[in-house]
Protein backbone atom coordinates (compact mmCIF):
# COMPACT_ATOMS: atom_id res chain seq x y z
CA UNK A 1 0.00 0.00 0.00
CA UNK A 2 1.35 3.39 -1.06
CA UNK A 3 0.78 6.04 1.62
CA UNK A 4 -0.17 9.53 0.40
CA UNK A 5 -0.15 12.37 2.91
CA UNK A 6 -1.97 15.60 2.01
CA UNK A 7 -0.52 18.48 4.03
CA UNK A 8 -3.23 21.01 4.89
CA UNK A 9 -2.03 24.38 6.12
CA UNK A 10 -4.16 27.31 7.28
CA UNK A 11 -6.27 28.83 4.50
CA UNK A 12 -5.76 25.76 2.34
CA UNK A 13 -7.69 25.91 -0.93
CA UNK A 14 -10.41 23.24 -0.62
CA UNK A 15 -10.29 22.19 -4.27
CA UNK A 16 -6.53 21.70 -4.15
CA UNK A 17 -6.86 19.63 -0.97
CA UNK A 18 -9.68 17.50 -2.37
CA UNK A 19 -7.97 16.70 -5.67
CA UNK A 20 -5.34 14.23 -4.39
CA UNK A 21 -7.83 12.80 -1.88
CA UNK A 22 -10.26 11.99 -4.68
CA UNK A 23 -7.86 10.97 -7.46
CA UNK A 24 -5.60 8.72 -5.36
CA UNK A 25 -8.46 7.55 -3.16
CA UNK A 26 -10.52 6.25 -6.06
CA UNK A 27 -7.68 4.63 -8.02
CA UNK A 28 -8.11 0.88 -8.36
CA UNK A 29 -5.97 -2.01 -9.55
CA UNK A 30 -7.28 -4.50 -12.10
CA UNK A 31 -8.48 -6.79 -9.30
CA UNK A 32 -10.38 -3.97 -7.61
CA UNK A 33 -7.91 -3.34 -4.78
CA UNK A 34 -7.01 0.19 -3.78
CA UNK A 35 -3.27 0.84 -4.23
CA UNK A 36 -3.21 4.05 -2.18
CA UNK A 37 -4.01 5.04 1.40
CA UNK A 38 -4.67 8.79 1.64
CA UNK A 39 -4.34 10.73 4.88
CA UNK A 40 -4.85 14.44 5.50
CA UNK A 41 -2.42 15.86 8.03
CA UNK A 42 -1.69 19.30 9.48
CA UNK A 43 0.34 21.04 12.19
CA UNK A 44 -2.90 21.69 14.08
CA UNK A 45 -6.07 19.73 14.68
CA UNK A 46 -8.29 22.35 13.04
CA UNK A 47 -7.50 24.02 9.72
CA UNK A 48 -9.21 27.16 8.45
CA UNK A 49 -10.12 27.00 4.75
CA UNK A 50 -12.08 30.23 4.44
CA UNK A 51 -15.26 28.40 3.46
CA UNK A 52 -15.23 26.02 6.46
CA UNK A 53 -13.06 24.70 9.27
CA UNK A 54 -11.65 21.23 8.69
CA UNK A 55 -11.00 18.73 11.47
CA UNK A 56 -7.75 17.04 10.49
CA UNK A 57 -7.16 13.53 11.92
CA UNK A 58 -3.37 13.32 11.53
CA UNK A 59 -0.44 15.45 12.61
CA UNK A 60 2.90 16.13 10.96
CA UNK A 61 4.19 12.74 12.09
CA UNK A 62 2.12 11.27 9.23
CA UNK A 63 4.70 12.71 6.85
CA UNK A 64 7.33 10.40 8.30
CA UNK A 65 5.58 7.28 6.97
CA UNK A 66 4.34 8.76 3.71
CA UNK A 67 5.57 7.54 0.33
CA UNK A 68 4.15 10.64 -1.34
CA UNK A 69 3.36 14.04 0.15
CA UNK A 70 1.05 16.45 -1.66
CA UNK A 71 1.01 20.11 -0.64
CA UNK A 72 -2.13 21.96 -1.79
CA UNK A 73 -2.15 25.69 -2.37
CA UNK A 74 -3.25 28.24 0.22
CA UNK A 75 -5.24 31.43 -0.21
CA UNK A 76 -3.51 34.72 -0.91
CA UNK A 77 -4.16 35.97 2.63
CA UNK A 78 -2.76 32.81 4.26
CA UNK A 79 -0.12 33.24 6.97
CA UNK A 80 3.45 32.14 6.17
CA UNK A 81 3.98 28.37 6.38
CA UNK A 82 4.75 27.20 9.90
CA UNK A 83 8.36 26.34 10.52
CA UNK A 84 7.48 22.93 11.96
CA UNK A 85 5.68 22.09 8.69
CA UNK A 86 8.64 23.26 6.62
CA UNK A 87 11.03 21.25 8.76
CA UNK A 88 8.85 18.15 8.37
CA UNK A 89 8.97 18.60 4.58
CA UNK A 90 12.75 18.97 4.65
CA UNK A 91 13.07 15.81 6.72
CA UNK A 92 10.80 13.90 4.34
CA UNK A 93 12.81 15.13 1.37
CA UNK A 94 16.05 14.03 3.01
CA UNK A 95 14.50 10.59 3.55
CA UNK A 96 13.70 10.30 -0.17
CA UNK A 97 9.94 10.83 0.00
CA UNK A 98 8.26 12.02 -3.19
CA UNK A 99 6.83 15.51 -2.67
CA UNK A 100 4.39 17.29 -4.98
CA UNK A 101 2.61 20.62 -4.89
CA UNK A 102 -0.66 21.77 -6.40
CA UNK A 103 -1.13 25.32 -7.67
CA UNK A 104 0.45 27.86 -5.29
CA UNK A 105 1.47 25.05 -2.96
CA UNK A 106 4.73 25.51 -4.86
CA UNK A 107 5.42 28.49 -2.58
CA UNK A 108 5.48 26.15 0.43
CA UNK A 109 8.05 23.88 -1.22
CA UNK A 110 10.05 26.95 -2.19
CA UNK A 111 9.95 28.26 1.39
CA UNK A 112 11.29 24.91 2.56
CA UNK A 113 14.21 25.26 0.13
CA UNK A 114 13.26 22.15 -1.80
CA UNK A 115 13.13 23.80 -5.23
CA UNK A 116 16.48 25.58 -5.31
CA UNK A 117 18.24 24.80 -8.58
CA UNK A 118 15.17 23.05 -10.03
CA UNK A 119 12.52 23.90 -12.60
CA UNK A 120 9.07 24.44 -11.13
CA UNK A 121 5.67 25.80 -12.01
CA UNK A 122 2.72 27.32 -10.22
CA UNK A 123 -0.48 29.16 -11.07
CA UNK A 124 0.38 31.66 -13.80
CA UNK A 125 -0.82 34.53 -11.62
CA UNK A 126 1.85 33.66 -9.05
CA UNK A 127 4.70 32.80 -11.40
CA UNK A 128 6.27 36.24 -11.43
CA UNK A 129 6.11 36.50 -7.65
CA UNK A 130 7.62 33.03 -7.25
CA UNK A 131 10.54 33.97 -9.49
CA UNK A 132 11.02 37.25 -7.61
CA UNK A 133 10.97 35.71 -4.14
CA UNK A 134 12.98 32.63 -5.00
CA UNK A 135 15.51 33.47 -7.73
CA UNK A 136 17.22 30.08 -7.39
CA UNK A 137 14.16 28.44 -8.99
CA UNK A 138 13.77 28.12 -12.75
CA UNK A 139 10.09 29.13 -12.93
CA UNK A 140 8.14 27.71 -15.88
CA UNK A 141 4.87 29.68 -16.02
CA UNK A 142 3.42 28.06 -19.16
CA UNK A 143 3.32 24.38 -18.22
CA UNK A 144 0.83 22.01 -16.62
CA UNK A 145 3.37 20.41 -14.32
CA UNK A 146 7.08 19.77 -13.91
CA UNK A 147 8.44 16.39 -12.86
CA UNK A 148 11.93 16.54 -11.36
CA UNK A 149 11.78 12.98 -10.11
CA UNK A 150 11.45 13.33 -6.34
CA UNK A 151 9.93 16.82 -6.50
CA UNK A 152 6.94 17.67 -8.68
CA UNK A 153 4.98 20.90 -9.06
CA UNK A 154 1.77 21.73 -10.90
CA UNK A 155 0.12 24.86 -12.20
CA UNK A 156 -3.46 25.97 -11.45
CA UNK A 157 -5.93 23.79 -9.58
CA UNK A 158 -7.04 21.78 -12.61
CA UNK A 159 -3.42 20.94 -13.37
CA UNK A 160 -3.35 19.19 -10.00
CA UNK A 161 -5.54 16.52 -11.62
CA UNK A 162 -3.01 16.11 -14.40
CA UNK A 163 -0.18 15.82 -11.89
CA UNK A 164 -1.96 13.22 -9.74
CA UNK A 165 -2.77 11.13 -12.80
CA UNK A 166 0.86 11.45 -13.92
CA UNK A 167 2.05 10.11 -10.56
CA UNK A 168 -0.40 7.21 -10.74
CA UNK A 169 0.89 6.41 -14.21
CA UNK A 170 4.47 6.53 -12.92
CA UNK A 171 3.57 4.20 -10.07
CA UNK A 172 1.22 1.73 -11.71
CA UNK A 173 1.20 2.24 -15.46
CA UNK A 174 -1.24 3.75 -17.94
CA UNK A 175 -4.03 1.21 -17.51
CA UNK A 176 -4.63 2.18 -13.87
CA UNK A 177 -4.12 5.87 -14.63
CA UNK A 178 -6.54 5.75 -17.56
CA UNK A 179 -9.18 4.22 -15.32
CA UNK A 180 -8.61 6.95 -12.72
CA UNK A 181 -8.90 9.56 -15.49
CA UNK A 182 -12.24 8.11 -16.61
CA UNK A 183 -13.55 8.30 -13.05
CA UNK A 184 -12.50 11.95 -12.91
CA UNK A 185 -13.99 12.54 -16.39
CA UNK A 186 -10.74 14.07 -17.67
CA UNK A 187 -8.27 12.98 -20.37
CA UNK A 188 -5.28 11.02 -19.15
CA UNK A 189 -3.03 13.49 -20.94
CA UNK A 190 -3.93 16.91 -22.30
CA UNK A 191 -2.31 18.26 -25.43
CA UNK A 192 -1.10 21.83 -25.40
CA UNK A 193 1.87 24.10 -25.03
CA UNK A 194 2.31 23.23 -21.38
CA UNK A 195 3.31 19.68 -22.26
CA UNK A 196 6.64 20.87 -23.65
CA UNK A 197 8.27 20.80 -20.22
CA UNK A 198 7.07 17.34 -19.19
CA UNK A 199 9.98 15.03 -19.98
CA UNK A 200 9.32 11.47 -21.10
CA UNK A 201 12.16 9.34 -22.39
CA UNK A 202 9.50 6.79 -23.33
CA UNK A 203 5.72 7.13 -23.62
CA UNK A 204 3.59 5.46 -20.96
CA UNK A 205 2.92 1.75 -21.41
CA UNK A 206 0.22 -0.07 -19.41
CA UNK A 207 2.13 -2.38 -17.07
CA UNK A 208 0.82 -5.92 -17.03
CA UNK A 209 -1.67 -5.16 -19.80
CA UNK A 210 -2.37 -7.67 -22.55
CA UNK A 211 -1.42 -4.87 -24.94
CA UNK A 212 2.01 -4.29 -23.43
CA UNK A 213 3.90 -6.45 -25.98
CA UNK A 214 2.34 -4.73 -28.99
CA UNK A 215 2.93 -1.28 -27.46
CA UNK A 216 6.57 -2.15 -26.91
CA UNK A 217 6.72 -3.34 -30.52
CA UNK A 218 5.24 -0.03 -31.72
CA UNK A 219 7.85 1.91 -29.75
CA UNK A 220 10.60 -0.16 -31.37
CA UNK A 221 9.23 0.50 -34.88
CA UNK A 222 8.30 4.19 -34.77
CA UNK A 223 10.22 4.86 -37.98
CA UNK A 224 7.93 2.52 -39.94
CA UNK A 225 4.77 3.64 -41.71
CA UNK A 226 2.46 2.01 -39.18
CA UNK A 227 -1.27 1.79 -39.79
CA UNK A 228 -4.06 0.60 -37.52
CA UNK A 229 -4.12 -2.65 -39.47
CA UNK A 230 -0.44 -3.27 -38.70
CA UNK A 231 -0.91 -2.73 -34.98
CA UNK A 232 -4.05 -4.85 -34.83
CA UNK A 233 -2.36 -7.68 -36.75
CA UNK A 234 0.56 -7.60 -34.32
CA UNK A 235 -1.87 -7.97 -31.41
CA UNK A 236 -3.73 -10.85 -33.08
CA UNK A 237 -7.02 -8.95 -32.82
CA UNK A 238 -9.41 -7.48 -35.34
CA UNK A 239 -9.05 -3.74 -35.89
CA UNK A 240 -12.36 -3.07 -34.14
CA UNK A 241 -11.54 -5.19 -31.08
CA UNK A 242 -8.01 -3.84 -30.92
CA UNK A 243 -9.24 -0.23 -31.02
CA UNK A 244 -11.83 -0.89 -28.31
CA UNK A 245 -9.41 -2.63 -25.96
CA UNK A 246 -6.74 -0.04 -26.66
CA UNK A 247 -9.00 2.81 -25.56
CA UNK A 248 -10.12 0.86 -22.51
CA UNK A 249 -6.56 0.23 -21.37
CA UNK A 250 -4.82 3.45 -22.38
CA UNK A 251 -7.56 6.07 -22.49
CA UNK A 252 -6.77 7.05 -26.10
CA UNK A 253 -6.82 5.71 -29.65
CA UNK A 254 -4.01 3.64 -31.21
CA UNK A 255 -3.12 6.34 -33.74
CA UNK A 256 -3.13 9.10 -31.12
CA UNK A 257 -0.89 6.99 -28.89
CA UNK A 258 1.43 6.38 -31.85
CA UNK A 259 1.66 10.11 -32.62
CA UNK A 260 2.38 10.96 -28.99
CA UNK A 261 5.02 8.21 -28.86
CA UNK A 262 6.67 9.69 -31.93
CA UNK A 263 6.66 13.20 -30.45
CA UNK A 264 8.18 11.97 -27.23
CA UNK A 265 10.88 10.09 -29.07
CA UNK A 266 11.56 13.29 -30.97
CA UNK A 267 11.78 15.17 -27.65
CA UNK A 268 14.33 12.64 -26.45
CA UNK A 269 16.39 13.01 -29.62
CA UNK A 270 16.24 16.81 -29.45
CA UNK A 271 17.41 16.71 -25.85
CA UNK A 272 20.20 14.17 -26.25
CA UNK A 273 21.51 14.38 -29.83
CA UNK A 274 22.57 16.95 -32.42
CA UNK A 275 20.49 15.34 -35.19
CA UNK A 276 18.81 17.80 -37.54
CA UNK A 277 15.08 17.93 -38.11
CA UNK A 278 15.20 15.80 -41.26
CA UNK A 279 16.95 12.94 -39.51
CA UNK A 280 14.68 13.14 -36.47
CA UNK A 281 11.59 13.20 -38.69
CA UNK A 282 12.87 10.07 -40.46
CA UNK A 283 13.72 8.23 -37.24
CA UNK A 284 10.34 8.98 -35.67
CA UNK A 285 8.20 8.12 -38.68
CA UNK A 286 6.76 11.51 -39.55
CA UNK A 287 7.52 11.19 -43.24
CA UNK A 288 8.67 14.75 -43.82
CA UNK A 289 10.27 17.59 -41.84
CA UNK A 290 7.17 19.72 -42.42
CA UNK A 291 4.83 17.10 -40.98
CA UNK A 292 7.20 16.63 -38.05
CA UNK A 293 7.38 20.36 -37.26
CA UNK A 294 3.61 20.79 -37.45
CA UNK A 295 2.79 17.81 -35.28
CA UNK A 296 5.52 18.56 -32.76
CA UNK A 297 4.33 22.14 -32.27
CA UNK A 298 0.72 20.98 -31.92
CA UNK A 299 1.62 18.57 -29.12
CA UNK A 300 4.49 20.40 -27.41
CA UNK A 301 3.34 23.96 -28.05
CA UNK A 302 6.73 25.06 -29.38
CA UNK A 303 8.84 24.37 -32.45
CA UNK A 304 11.53 21.67 -32.38
CA UNK A 305 14.15 24.42 -32.49
CA UNK A 306 12.68 26.18 -29.44
CA UNK A 307 12.37 22.90 -27.57
CA UNK A 308 16.01 22.04 -28.25
CA UNK A 309 17.10 25.51 -27.12
CA UNK A 310 15.38 24.94 -23.78
CA UNK A 311 16.33 21.33 -23.12
CA UNK A 312 19.41 20.32 -25.04
CA UNK A 313 22.02 18.99 -22.65
CA UNK A 314 24.99 20.44 -24.53
CA UNK A 315 25.88 22.89 -27.28
CA UNK A 316 25.35 21.77 -30.84
CA UNK A 317 26.38 23.00 -34.25
CA UNK A 318 23.87 25.14 -36.12
CA UNK A 319 23.34 23.39 -39.44
CA UNK A 320 21.06 24.09 -42.38
CA UNK A 321 18.77 21.23 -41.36
CA UNK A 322 18.88 22.01 -37.65
CA UNK A 323 15.59 21.64 -35.86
Amino acid sequence: MHNVAVLALDRVIPFDMATPIDVFGRARLADGRSPYRVRVCAPTRRVETGAFIAEVPYGLDALETADTIVVPGCAQDAPPPREDALEALRAAHAAGTRIASICVGTFVLAAAGLLDGLSATTHWLGAELLAERFPAIDVRPDVLYVDNGQILTSAGSAAGLDLCLHMIRRDLGSAVAADAARLAVVPLEREGGQAQFIPHARPPVPQGSALEPVLAWIEDHLARDLALADMAARSGLSERTFSRRFREQTGTTPLQWLLCARVRQAQFLLETTDHGVERIAERTGFGSPTAFRERFKRVAGVTPRAYRASFHGRAHDPRPDAA
